[in-house]
């Protein structure tokens, strides 16, 4: 991308201090994490430590214990504050259960541009959460945030990820070549898909498309 100068740059459609704090539909409801909560603390370490997360996913940062997790939540609350990303608790509607995460990474106002990443815990998988909450979440970021583009990028071979980016409309766009760290390492490189979806887009129906499962679903969500 060429140099953008960002003096002129128009803020998003509202500060996310100021956006909505929790979004409902779909069968779920996206809130805020907590790193006071021990629940949530304990959730997002599981979440991290998984071993299908850890997979498809090498953190810059790793996070191995209940300090790290806190730590890495206070990280996200700080890019909340500073406008650079929000993160969402992917929770259960009716019973409140913490099912996964899903944030809205890297905003740039200039362009109005941001990325999009999400991670599903072992025991919520093959309910089309990941699905739901990408709905969700795309419908915030293009309607209250005023964002123009989001993009999504896996690791080559992540055919679950794949699926779900296709099924709430981000188009595949390409492979990046050495654009991921590899599993578990930080010398090494691995290919990845890169998806996007514009604000002039139709959005689908959560679920449309083919496959009907999220099995092992993460897409570009380390801390």
């Amino acid at each position: 991308m060429a140099d953008v100068d960002d003096k002129g740059a128009q803020p998003l459609a509202q500060p996310l201090a100021q956006s909505s704090p929790e979004l409902h539909g779909h069968g779920l409801r996206l809130c805020r994490w907590d790193a006071e909560s021990d629940a949530d603390v304990e959730a997002w370490l599981r979440g991290l430590l998984d071993p299908e997360f850890q997979r498809w996913n090498t953190p810059l940062i790793p996070v191995r214990d209940l300090d790290g997790a806190r730590e890495s939540m206070r990280a996200k609350a700080r890019n909340a504050a500073n406008g650079t990303g929000v993160s969402f608790r992917i929770a259960d509607a009716v019973t409140g259960q913490t099912l996964g995460h899903i944030g809205i990474n890297d905003i740039n106002p200039a362009v109005r541009l941001a990325r999009v990443g999400y991670w599903v815990l072992p025991e919520s998988r093959g309910r089309q959460v990941a699905t739901r909450a990408l709905t969700l979440a795309a419908r915030h970021a293009f309607t209250d945030l005023g964002l123009n583009r989001l993009e999504l990028d896996h690791a080559l071979g992540h055919d679950a990820s794949c699926r779900i980016a296709e099924r709430c409309g981000f188009r595949y766009e390409g492979t990046m070549r050495g654009a991921m760290f590899d599993a578990g390492r930080h010398d090494a490189f691995r290919d990845a898909h890169l998806h996007a979806r514009i604000a002039a887009d139709a959005e689908p129906e959560a679920g449309q498309g083919s496959g009907g499962r999220d099995s092992g679903v993460t897409a570009t969500a380390a801390p």
